[in-house]
């Protein structure tokens, strides 16, 4: 069964019918040769003389093949904090509504919240870094617009389960946001395929972690046609500037290249795992389906100014909650992990 929902409730009431702002290139689009005098540009050819396009079109036409979606599902970011600033002030009226998260996870989703004056409920996630779907509806009030969900969890890197995910979809009034920033690493289906589903639904991915481009700054997300709809009326008429798009396109068609890259990280993960259960002052590692390995160790301060004074950066989790003495390793080069594996068994030993 389909869940729809009646956007008109969920919207910000002055946003329903905001008149969105009409750029030069709103107002007319062509692929043909045309002499253009109406946006103010500077005449003279360079790669970056003219606005790019707004709504991204070419780049959108190949993702959605990609993605085996239509592309009126799709809108592209000034990476995925824009695309989750852009939810939560379409949807949370300041000083009235809230989101829900479920820490430990990405910090952005609490520090978007608190710019826009929009309330943050949380909920742990349970020893296993799974989210407790009972408890989570029940934190639901009457003002909650949001919850996200972030699908490998970041700092964890473990999927959330399926069925706890379709539970807060079925059950939940609002907006359910899953983040699948490293969808790319993950044996679990991504979330895409339900949208035809669950209107209520929003999937975020990137371009920053398998695709290599973290430095354009491009974030995807994916929901039906009518919250892109608005999703496109209130965001910055050129977001995504025109040295993104064509970077992403030229990533994107030659696709093969990522997925080589991806399936060495894999590996390079799986052999980190073995080499840290070697390491005497390793007392877990916690299954990952990202680019990256939870770790914890005896003393999480200790160990990482340790790492630092190598030269060797990481990142200290120890202060994020159920992430005590817990540092988090990127998957790099295989150079860069044996580097790292050389530097932890010295340490180990001295």
């Amino acid at each position: 069964m389909k869940k729809s929902i009646n956007l008109s409730t969920l919207i910000r009431a002055e946003l329903l019918e905001l008149k969105a702002y009409s750029s030069a290139r709103d107002e007319f689009s062509t692929s043909e040769t045309m002499t253009f005098l109406d946006a103010n540009e500077n005449p003279y050819p360079s790669e970056l003389n003219r606005y790019p396009d707004p709504y991204q079109s070419k780049l959108k036409s190949r993702i959605a093949q990609l993605k085996g979606i239509d592309s009126s599902f799709i809108m592209l970011g000034n990476g995925s904090d824009e695309v989750i600033d852009l939810l939560v002030r379409l949807f949370c009226t300041p000083y009235r509504d809230n989101i829900l998260i479920f820490p430990p996870t990405y910090g952005m989703y609490k520090v978007v919240a608190d710019l826009n004056a929009v309330e943050v409920k949380t909920l742990p996630l349970n020893q296993d870094f799974q989210i407790d779907e009972t408890q989570a509806l029940d934190h639901i009030d009457e003002h909650t617009k949001i919850v996200f969900v972030c699908s490998p969890n970041n700092p964890s890197g473990n999927t959330m389960k399926r069925e706890k995910v379709f539970n807060l979809l079925n059950n939940f009034k609002g907006i359910v946001v899953v983040d699948e920033a490293y969808q790319d690493f993950s044996k679990e289906q991504s979330f895409i395929n339900e949208l035809s589903a669950y209107e209520n639904l929003v999937v975020m991915q990137t371009f920053s972690k398998a695709m290599g481009l973290a430095g354009a700054r491009l974030g995807m997300c994916f929901a039906n046609p009518k919250i892109i709809k608005y999703l496109n009326r209130i965001k910055p008429p050129y977001n995504v500037n025109n040295l993104s798009q064509n970077v992403a396109l030229k990533t994107l068609n030659n696709y093969s290249e990522i997925e080589t890259q991806v399936n060495q990280i894999l590996n390079e993960r799986s052999e980190l795992g073995l080499a840290l259960k070697q390491i005497s002052w390793v007392n877990k590692i916690y299954p990952s389906e990202a680019n990256f390995l939870l770790v914890k160790v005896d003393d999480a301060n200790q160990r990482y100014r340790e790492l630092l004074d190598q030269k060797i950066v990481v990142r200290n989790r120890h202060n994020q909650p159920g992430c005590e003495n817990c540092l988090r390793f990127s998957i790099g080069t295989p150079e860069e992990n044996k580097l790292l594996i050389k530097t932890l068994k010295q340490l180990s030993h001295s």
